[in-house]
């Protein structure tokens, strides 16, 4: 598969270099790299190449497969291609997967190796009125990725991985499209091989639990607590909890409230509005009705003795609005609109007797010669609104048709000058 067998070159250096014997265990591989990669770290003002080497010893030495190779064969076997490579990788990435991070108490290395910031994952959430106005707490499951416990994120069973050959580890491909002659066009798109990742790791090493996705799905429930007052389209953020990903700062969950419409009640930010239709005698004899309000309290609803409500009139109580965000016990108003319903006729008698109660006309009465000299007219029912919109078609398309014949008759004038 290799051809010739590759000749036998110095097989102690990286024992040197992390200052072990060649008999040395695990063990005491790990503590030799330990202490020297403290001391060495760039961040600590040690020698980055110093630092480098120590990695490549730690990485080939602590594979029980590759310290096989380089025991018998040294470093040329193992750049040949036996082992699957040693040395490609990334001195800090080996440093911080052995920690765990980094080993002085930060996040991240001082190097200006940022972390990109995952994103963040947005779900709408549907609540009633009656949620908004009392409060809730609803329980939600959402799957989510997280970094896989058993390799913890790298893939790979040795924790190693290789820069794909396809895209050269930059995770993404270029690709050029001919339009036609002398034009090209140039897109980008994320690698097939390495799915965007940069990187590839080989069949025998990828780990078993997430077959080298570096991720797996897990189900969280999610209670979300919706207090008093709070509005339409309000966010509830939950940090870090949308997918995980390897070397990815986690983004936030965000459910956005939306309000569904409430059948009777209207809400204006920390005001209710409802509507009321009275009855004529009602609006001016007196009326008293029974309100059910969003947390089911009666609220008994009525007029002041010889209190007259006009139709359209509004009248509010106070501190029955809604209850105000993050201050539950001051509330808004409560609004009610108020419609009158008059009766359809009324008959001679009902007339002469309204007459004998109600303030007297106002209207001037006629004699028989003024009435002989007015033209008598008829009153028709209509819809205002209606009337309004089809007036304002009408007139759109008179102004459009007076556009179109002065546009014609300049064009035809054009035509006899030539």
């Amino acid at each position: 598969m290799f051809g010739r067998a590759p000749k036998k070159s110095d097989n102690t250096r990286y024992y040197e270099i992390l200052g072990v014997s060649k008999t040395a265990s695990q063990d005491d591989l790990k503590k030799a790299y330990r202490k020297a990669a403290i001391k060495n770290h760039p961040d600590k003002g040690g020698d980055p190449e110093k630092f480098k080497e120590l990695a490549q010893a730690y990485e080939v030495l602590s594979d029980p497969e590759k310290r096989e190779i380089y025991d018998q064969y040294g470093e040329d076997a193992l750049k040949e291609g036996m082992g699957g490579g040693g040395g490609g990788h990334d001195p800090f990435d080996i440093f911080q997967s052995f920690f765990g991070g980094s080993a002085f108490g930060g996040g991240g290395s001082s190097r200006g190796r940022r972390q990109r910031r995952g994103e963040d994952v947005i779900h709408p959430l549907k609540v009633s009125l009656e949620e908004l106005y009392n409060g809730t707490s609803k329980k939600l499951s959402l799957s989510r990725n997280v970094l896989c416990s058993k390799c913890k994120g790298k893939g790979s069973k040795s924790g190693a991985s290789m820069t794909c050959a396809v895209c050269q580890g930059s995770g993404m491909k270029v690709s050029i499209r001919h339009l036609g002659p002398s034009m090209i066009q140039q897109m980008q798109h994320p690698c097939n091989e390495c799915k965007g990742t940069g990187e590839t790791i080989t069949d025998k090493d990828r780990c078993p639990q997430c077959k080298g996705e570096k991720v797996v799905q897990e189900k969280k429930v999610l209670e979300v607590v919706v207090e008093k007052g709070m509005q339409n389209g309000q966010k509830i953020t939950f940090p870090g909890e949308a997918d995980e990903a390897p070397d990815t700062v986690t983004g936030d969950i965000v459910f956005v409230l939306q309000q569904k419409e409430h059948p009777k009640f209207k809400r204006k930010g920390d005001d209710l509005f409802v509507e009321h239709t009275l009855s004529l005698t009602e609006a001016l004899c007196g009326f008293q009705f029974v309100l059910t309000h969003l947390d089911n309290r009666q609220l008994l609803i009525k007029s002041n003795p010889g209190e007259v409500v006009k139709p359209d009139q509004f009248k509010a109580i106070n501190d029955e609005g809604m209850p105000m965000y993050q201050r539950p016990f001051m509330k808004g108003k409560l609004y009610i609109h108020f419609t009158v319903d008059f009766p359809e006729s009324l008959t001679p008698d009902q007339c002469k007797a309204l007459e004998t109660v109600l303030p007297p006309r106002t209207s001037v009465q006629l004699t028989d010669m003024e009435l002989d000299e007015c033209e008598e007219t008829t009153l028709h029912n209509v819809n205002i609104e209606e009337e309004m919109r089809r007036k304002q078609a009408q007139q759109a398309q008179e102004a459009y048709d007076e556009d179109e014949d002065m546009h014609g008759g300049a064009q035809r004038v054009q035509c006899a000058q030539q």
